[in-house]
């Protein structure tokens, strides 16, 4: 079993910065790739940014350029930097892990409660 604490969710005004964090525990040696998922309210869960073991990242074309995805091993820590956040960024964030490649929804086995933030204009 592999558990996920997310934290760093809020409000913040567009164009403002934040930083989630996922805390990882259990066994997390069968993990391959962290995800960052958003649900927007009224839409379905997508992914934002996936990032592998080897350090490989991959964004939704909406983040691209303003959000970075990283991971420190030793701390067994995901991160996502939000910068020129933007109202339609609003949503739960989840973390979520996957023994596969991470770039589909359905690979994801483990789940985080979530986090709120909200982008004011």
């Amino acid at each position: 079993q592999v558990q996920l604490v997310e934290s760093g969710g809020g409000l913040v005004q567009a164009g403002g910065s934040l930083r989630l964090s996922c805390a990882v525990s259990g066994s997390i040696f069968s993990i391959n790739a962290m995800g960052w998922l958003r649900q927007a309210p009224g839409k379905q869960r997508g992914l934002v940014a996936v990032i592998t073991s080897g350090g490989s990242t991959n964004y939704a074309d909406s983040g691209k350029g303003r959000f970075i995805i990283s991971r420190d091993n030793a701390k067994n820590t995901v991160y996502l930097q939000m910068n020129s956040l933007k109202p339609e960024d609003t949503g739960v964030y989840y973390c979520a892990a996957t023994e596969g490649l991470g770039y589909d929804l359905g690979e994801y086995d483990y789940w985080g409660q979530g986090t709120q933030v909200t982008v004011s204009s």
